[in-house]
């Protein structure tokens, strides 16, 4: 069991470090960041959405407030990631390991987490 619970948190704190770095640069180095969903045949005008999107995931999976909710979260974040490694893959740009990195961040959190937290 304290496997898993340290599997959990330091899942859990990767991810949100990971999701943290990307709302920063989604607002403060917007520019780049358009660049990138252009070159991807992403709307940039989901950039602060989905920067909006990823905080409030963050808070629903560290309030553990309702159980309905982080399974929304989690949702979000595992199509998110999921997309964005293929995004990034289909254009050979390199960074799909990064996406890679919080999709595994995202399974092992979601799934020690159910064992670890009511």
């Amino acid at each position: 069991m304290k496997f898993k619970k340290i599997a959990f948190w330091l899942s859990t704190g990767l991810l949100t470090a990971l999701m943290c770095f990307s709302v920063f640069n989604y607002f403060f180095n917007h520019e780049a960041i358009r660049g990138f969903f252009e070159a991807m045949g992403y709307p940039t005008y989901l950039i602060y959405p989905l920067a909006i999107a990823k905080l409030l995931g963050l808070v629903a999976i560290w309030g553990n407030f309702s159980k309905w909710l982080k399974e929304w979260a989690y949702a979000g974040f595992f199509f998110n990631t999921l997309l964005a490694f293929f995004a990034h893959y289909m254009i050979s740009d390199g960074s799909q390991w990064g996406a890679g990195m919080a999709l595994v961040f995202v399974l092992i959190s979601y799934f020690t987490g159910k064992q670890v937290r009511p």
